[in-house]
């Protein structure tokens, strides 16, 4: 389920099955030369979340990613976030990102960090292959969660 109207309703009706709030931590980087980094990794990320969901229709919902920069970073915010949504009904949520940096929370948040791969110039079966490949790695820790 995605952030949009018609999911939320759905979210809302059946909040006992779709108990998972999924939020994609993007760093910006508006630098001339961490732009391109910067856009390659919320690409990455977006498609890799975008396939989660896909995965787990039902069983999760994928908000719209929560994006800084590392001049407005702060380790409070998805704290905060992460409260309002266990108030809104969710009973997880999972944040998952490319900056490592945010394994430092890991005690605090459900956290899962993932290097990013630049997908930009890959055909669209290599995509395919590597966005199953890396679900792979996030299956593992969103068990933990449900467990």
């Amino acid at each position: 389920m995605n952030f949009k109207v018609n999911d939320v309703e759905q979210f809302q009706a059946q909040k006992q099955f779709i108990d998972t709030a999924i939020v994609p931590l993007v760093q910006l980087d508006f630098s001339e030369q961490g732009m391109k980094q910067s856009s390659s990794a919320s690409e990455y990320l977006m498609s890799l979340t975008n396939f989660i969901e896909q995965q787990f229709k039902g069983r999760l919902m994928l908000l719209p990613p929560f994006s800084y920069t590392v001049q407005t970073k702060s380790e409070a915010l998805p704290s905060a976030l992460e409260q309002e949504l266990k108030e809104a009904g969710f009973k997880s949520v999972v944040f998952i990102t490319c900056d490592h940096s945010w394994t430092e929370h890991k005690q605090l948040l459900n956290i899962i960090w993932l290097p990013a791969i630049p997908l930009e110039s890959m055909d669209k079966t290599v995509k395919q292959r590597i966005l199953e490949d890396q679900l792979k790695q996030v299956i593992p820790g969103l068990t933990n969660v449900w467990i």
